[in-house]
């Protein structure tokens, strides 16, 4: 009995505390979960407002795009129907008029839908940053309840920043993007549309 009555109090003493234990009762340790908790739920709000905001970007595109559309259809049939009401030829003289409103609406539109999708852009390289630091932060988080009180905070943290601070866009060679591609097919149409015009009022 007094074998048992002695080896009880070493068999708890040697159980190993855990980590969050041992982060519970070091205040520094503490401290940092915390902060780190906090920013990471931060990091989460951002990356969601974030989602929202070029969800809505995406959609003022689409409603330019269908604008675009819907204004020169609505433009042709109306010049069409004009023409065919008038034959003598005197829609020709005055074809300057509708064709100086196109070309100005077809580029106001083109400059917005250019400048909506540099705004995505934009939008979607924050978001990436967002999700790469939320990254960085929650490795560092599961490090810290996995060690305890083993957890480097000088090197951790000081790796930690140093990660970000390093991290560097590589700027990859300008090459031709969806975007791109979207400007000159609107630029075409645009064209097309002039000449349409054109052809309408004076044939």
């Amino acid at each position: 009995m007094g074998d048992q009555s002695t080896t009880n109090p070493l068999i708890m003493e040697a159980k190993p505390v855990h980590p969050l234990h041992q982060i519970a009762e070091t205040p520094t340790h503490k401290l940092l979960l915390k902060q780190w908790l906090k920013e990471e739920e931060l990091i989460l709000n951002r990356i969601s407002l974030k989602e929202t905001q070029i969800d809505g970007v995406r959609r003022e595109i689409t409603n330019l795009y269908c604008f675009f559309f819907i204004f020169h259809s609505t433009l042709l049939i109306l010049l069409f129907n004009s023409a065919s009401s008038n034959p003598h030829g005197g829609a020709c003289r005055r074809s300057w008029i509708p064709s100086l409103c196109s070309l100005l609406c077809s580029l106001g539109l083109v400059w917005a839908v250019r400048y909506k999708t540099d705004v995505e852009s934009h939008m979607e390289k924050l978001l990436a940053r967002e999700k790469e630091d939320g990254k960085l932060l929650g490795k560092c988080v599961e490090e810290l309840k996995k060690k305890g009180v083993e957890f480097d905070l000088l090197k951790e943290v000081d790796a930690l920043r140093r990660a970000k601070s390093l991290r560097v866009e590589a700027k990859a060679v300008r090459k031709w993007s969806a975007r791109d591609f979207v400007t000159l097919f609107f630029f075409t149409v645009s064209c097309l549309v002039l000449a349409l015009v054109r052809v309408i009022l004076c044939n």
